[in-house]
């Protein structure tokens, strides 16, 4: 027997004897002075009667005036450490070989006078300290300083079912964000400056949108293309719709078609390409522990005056022993992009992979991109105690042509290309902890170790590399 259900069985007996207006005064008291016994009294009519703790809800100390003004704040500090990451040269100290200091705050607020209108605001300040790096973002592989801006700023008109329209300043985010993501995890992340429409009924969504990115820029307020195509030389304008259901109710399924149109005027050339595809991903409480995921991607067009076709697939599947201790999940998958075949003829066949949150996938040392490659994966992930992620990933990662370049998660090449090269790039394991004791506060550490293949062999320096990092997160 529960130790409350005893104490409750003790004290209604000793009640007995009392008058009914004391016994009636002890029972509330006894509800509402200890949270052990606070809750739901499920009482059936039946033999069996049993005690339901209730959930209580859980109030925003950010927010005001029944919730028409919400603050909410979040602080993130994460310490890193890398060692030939953008090298692979153990013989020489780079300023990329180095540990530092990456310190984010954001600051939001939301205004929702009535139900179908929200006024959204929120500052971001990023900066890298302790590095030999120049702070600057996006140099060297800094995250860099960028002092407070507007992250977000939009006005929504509309309910969260039926129809919406949001405009402004915002995040956009699709499926796993293999293609389109706030990329989270880089102390910067992404917005952009986007007019979006949505439909929302009770199994399916379908959002259509107009945008273009916000470039970080250290010093100066940071601007999209709409506002400042004289200094971008691109005039970017990314659209899209994209369609999500549950009406098959063990999986969500998605579609959707995307546009990029970028006129680079500083080099004379023009890309407008479409990238149409599909995602599943399923229920694992239809499966008894099963889980399975897939996503394609087939790209035509124009890049950069260029022919493009190309495409990109993902697979993967797990399962989770869910009657076992600790709940370990074993998974698969495989990653494939392609590559250009002959970088010097008038076709692309390089994957684009947009504007995706990668370091979620291909490897936590963000070397690898959703472009030519070849990636199959294993992982495995336990929970000792509910509140404590321990998760261990292994990586092999081949390129798709050796005609084509390496490209890191930003899409930047690692490598001049190099076709005679063996196309064994290396292997990857990360392993990761996460502690998350309330939904307000974690705390993860990680480390990673790439093992350099003949790829790397052959095209210069073959050194290892490693990463490590501690990062702490308080939201609200």
């Amino acid at each position: 027997m529960k130790p409350q259900s005893h104490m409750i069985k003790t004290l209604c007996k000793k009640m007995r004897g009392l008058p009914y207006a004391r016994q009636a005064a002890l029972a509330t008291l006894m509800v509402t002075a200890s949270p052990a016994f606070a809750g739901d009294m499920a009482m059936s009519s039946g033999k069996d009667k049993s005690i339901v703790p209730a959930k209580t809800p859980e109030t925003n100390p950010l927010s005001f005036f029944d919730g028409a003004l919400v603050f909410d704040v979040q602080e993130r500090i994460r310490g890193e450490y890398r060692e030939n990451n953008y090298d692979f040269n153990s013989a020489v100290d780079a300023v990329t070989d180095d540990s530092w200091l990456l310190l984010r705050f954001r600051l939001g607020l939301a205004i929702k006078p009535v139900s179908w209108l929200k006024i959204y605001a929120q500052a971001q300040d990023s900066r890298e300290a302790y590095s030999d790096r120049a702070d600057i973002p996006n140099v060297n592989g800094a995250e860099g300083d960028d002092a407070f801006d507007l992250r977000q700023g939009y006005i929504m008109i509309g309910e969260t079912k039926g129809f919406s329209l949001t405009a402004g300043r915002q995040i956009l985010s699709y499926g796993d964000e293999r293609l389109v993501g706030p990329l989270d995890w880089s102390n910067l992340g992404r917005t952009f400056d986007a007019v979006k429409a949505r439909y929302a009924g009770d199994k399916f969504s379908v959002d259509l949108f107009a945008s273009t990115v916000v470039v970080f820029e250290r010093g100066a307020y940071n601007q999209s293309d709409f506002f400042n195509g004289n200094e971008t030389h691109r005039d970017q304008v990314f659209a899209g719709v994209y369609f999500s259901t549950t009406l098959l109710d063990f999986q969500t399924t998605d579609g959707y078609a995307f546009y990029l149109h970028e006129d680079q005027k500083t080099i004379g050339t023009e890309s407008n390409f479409g990238t149409i595809g599909g995602r599943v991903k399923s229920n694992p409480k239809k499966f008894n522990g099963f889980d399975y995921d897939a996503e394609a991607a087939f790209q035509f067009g124009d890049l950069r005056s260029k022919d493009l076709l190309t495409g990109a697939v993902h697979v993967g599947g797990g399962y989770t022993f869910l009657e076992t201790p600790w709940k370990p999940r074993i998974g698969v998958e495989y990653n494939f992009a392609s590559g250009d075949s002959d970088p010097n003829d008038g076709d692309v066949e390089t994957f684009q992979n947009l504007f995706p949150t990668n370091h979620k996938f291909y490897g936590y040392m963000d070397l690898f991109s959703w472009q030519n490659i070849h990636n199959p994966a294993i992982s495995f992930k336990v929970s000792p105690v509910k509140t404590l992620t321990v998760q261990a990933d292994g990586h092999l990662f081949w390129l798709a042509d050796t005609s084509d370049a390496w490209y890191r998660a930003n899409g930047t090449p690692v490598r001049p290309i190099t076709p005679s090269a063996g196309s064994y790039v290396g292997a990857e394991i990360d392993l990761t902890a996460t502690w998350k004791p309330s939904k307000h506060y974690s705390l993860q550490a990680g480390y990673s170790h790439f093992f350099a293949g003949e790829y790397v062999d052959d095209t210069g320096p073959g050194s290892d590399a490693d990463f490590g990092y501690l990062m702490a997160t308080v939201d609200f």
